[in-house]
């Protein structure tokens, strides 16, 4: 097996892993999960859930440590208006007639017993872009 292949494979099952974390994590707020991994156009969206009468679009951003930053910082303006494209999809398509709101999970020591993790409420808006 070649060594881009399996790194390839290693940041996928690590970012499963952030993913089931951050769906543990807000189903434990009480958020309802509603799908994971809706895409649109070769872009993603990680979790889409509802917390009260707002959907949710939420980005999950993991690292092993902080060192060189929150690994919320990587979701940069080009990623947030792609994950803007693709809940704007799934808006029409499902014919979603609530608030939406665009947050991030954040975490950090994924591989430990108690990784960090730092939930970004309302992180950007469509209204950043006008």
């Amino acid at each position: 097996m070649n060594k881009r292949k399996t790194m390839k494979e290693s940041t996928y099952i690590k970012g499963r892993k952030g993913e089931n974390l951050a769906t543990e994590y807000l189903m434990q707020k009480g958020y309802r999960i509603m799908q994971r991994n809706v895409t649109f156009k070769k872009n993603e969206i990680d979790i889409i859930a509802i917390d009260k009468n707002e959907i949710v679009f939420v980005e999950v951003k993991e690292r092993a440590t902080d060192v060189f930053g929150s690994p919320y910082e990587k979701v940069d303006r080009k990623k947030q208006e792609l994950i803007i494209k693709v809940a704007d999809n799934y808006i029409i398509r499902n014919n979603i007639n609530l608030e939406a709101r665009f947050d991030i999970v954040s975490i950090v020591d994924i591989d430990s017993e108690e990784p960090k993790i730092e939930h970004i409420i309302d992180a950007f808006s469509p209204c950043d872009f006008i």
